[in-house]
């Protein structure tokens, strides 16, 4: 891993969950880590619930797009965590993969998004934890 570490969150719409969890990562390391989000089949725009669950905690993703999830951005990460999107993240050897279980966002009210926005921020806490990366 080089000295900057570099991670990947890939879901499918990358509208939810990648977006709010690479914007916790963005949020709590700063610019210690290299962060990107993708996602297999991207949605048109980000999920309003997650963008108003984040505002809640002070996080703007207001303006960020949903993008396709492409090889380059796999081999560029050291770390690729994927969530919900199955077998479509291509596999590099000498990449760390983790796979994060969490309810998708979509469709659900922001009562129902923030136990995921919260959830998404314990894990992403760890992860710091596990790159020795302080918060």
């Amino acid at each position: 891993m080089a000295d900057k570490p570099s991670v990947l969150f890939v879901c499918v719409h990358n509208a939810g969950r990648s977006q709010m969890a690479a914007a916790w990562l963005t949020h709590l390391a700063g610019h210690r880590v290299e962060v990107r989000s993708a996602g297999s089949d991207p949605g048109a725009n980000v999920n309003p619930a997650a963008v108003q669950a984040m505002a809640e905690v002070g996080i703007d993703i207001s303006a960020e797009v949903p993008k396709m999830l492409t090889v380059d951005a796999v081999k560029e990460s050291d770390v690729c965590i994927t969530m919900g999107c199955g077998d479509t993240c291509p596999v590099f050897p000498g990449k760390r993969y983790l796979d994060w279980t969490l309810d998708d966002p979509a469709g659900r009210s922001v009562e129902d998004v923030r136990p995921i926005r919260d959830e998404i921020e314990r894990r992403v806490r760890g992860l710091l934890d596990d790159l020795d990366v302080p918060a």
